[in-house]
C-alpha cells in the first residue's frame, strides 16, 4: 500500500525527511468513520477500553490517503453502501442514503485487510461493507422488503436495547457473548440479504434478520448489525471490542506492549 514499505524484519517503515528509516514501534488500527462523526467518539472509547492505545488508532475519513499497513481493522456504522456494488438499482422507496466518500475507503481498506488476514470487526454498515465485498447482497429497506413487527431503527440513546439476538451455538461471538441470546441496540434500516459464501450467519433477530456474520475459514472476522460501541456498560459488548485488540496484538507480535 501507498507510503509504507518493509524491510526483511517485517515491521513497517517510514522515511524522515532526512531519509533515515523510523521503524513502527506500535501496532496500527485502521478505524474507518463518517467525516461528521467527531473525534471524542464511542467507536474511540471502546478500543482504548479494550486496551488499543490511542497512538495505534488510525482514523480514517472519507477523502483521506489510505497509507500504510494495519494489524487490525474497524469498519464503522454510516450510511448505505451503494446498491450498484452488490448488482441492483436503488430502491425507489427506499429511503436508500449512499455514502460514496465511505464505500471509497471502506471497501479498499477492508480488501486489504481480508488479503492479509488481518483481524476484522465490522458495526452495522461494517457488516453490510463485508459482506458486498464478499459478494453478498443486502435488503435496502427493511420495511418494504422484509416488513415484521420488530422495529430496527429507533433513535440513537445511550446503552438503549431494543430487541433481542440469538447466537449460532460454538460461534466466536457465542464464546464472547457467553450466552445463546443477548439483548441488543438497533438503528439500520438495511440488513443482509444474501450473505457472501466466505461467511456464516453467528445471530438472527427473532425476525430472522441478520445480525452478525463470521468468517467460514476461522480468521478472526466479527460482523455485528448493532452497535456493540454504544452499549458502555454491557460485558459482550468490552468483551468483544477486547478480544479483537488482543487478536491484533498476537497476529501483529506485540502482546507484551498490551496494557
Amino acid at each position: 500500500m501507498a507510503g509504507v514499505r518493509c524491510t526483511s524484519d517485517t515491521r513497517p517503515v517510514s522515511k524522515t525527511l532526512t531519509g533515515h528509516l523510523l521503524y513502527n514501534q506500535h501496532v496500527r488500527i485502521g478505524l474507518t468513520l463518517d467525516e461528521d462523526l467527531p473525534e471524542d467518539n464511542d467507536y474511540l472509547r471502546a478500543l482504548l477500553d479494550a486496551g488499543a492505545r490511542r497512538e495505534e488508532i488510525v482514523v480514517l475519513r472519507p477523502g483521506d490517503r489510505i497509507e500504510g499497513e494495519f494489524d487490525g481493522v474497524v469498519i464503522a456504522g454510516g450510511d448505505d453502501v451503494d446498491p450498484a456494488l452488490y448488482g441492483r438499482d436503488v430502491l425507489p422507496q427506499g429511503k436508500v442514503k449512499v455514502d460514496a466518500g465511505r464505500d471509497a475507503i471502506d471497501f479498499p481498506v477492508f480488501e486489504e485487510a481480508w488479503e492479509e488476514g488481518v483481524p476484522v470487526l465490522g458495526i452495522c454498515r461494517g457488516l453490510q461493507v463485508v459482506n458486498v465485498a464478499r459478494g453478498g447482497t443486502l435488503i435496502q429497506h427493511l420495511p418494504v422488503e422484509s416488513p415484521s413487527p420488530i422495529e430496527h431503527r429507533h433513535p440513537k440513546r445511550p446503552n438503549r436495547r431494543d430487541h433481542p439476538v440469538i447466537l449460532r451455538a460454538g460461534t466466536r461471538l457465542a464464546e464472547i457473548a457467553g450466552s445463546a441470546e443477548i439483548d441488543v441496540n438497533s438503528r439500520h434500516h438495511q440488513a443482509v440479504d444474501r450473505p457472501a459464501e466466505d461467511f456464516v450467519v453467528t445471530a438472527t433477530a427473532p425476525d430472522g434478520v441478520i445480525e452478525a456474520l463470521e468468517a467460514r475459514d476461522g480468521r478472526w472476522l466479527v460482523a455485528v448489525q448493532w452497535h456493540p460501541e454504544n452499549l458502555h456498560d454491557d460485558a459482550a459488548s468490552k468483551r468483544l471490542f477486547r478480544e479483537f485488540v488482543e487478536e491484533v496484538r498476537k497476529r501483529s507480535g506485540n502482546s507484551a506492549a498490551a496494557g
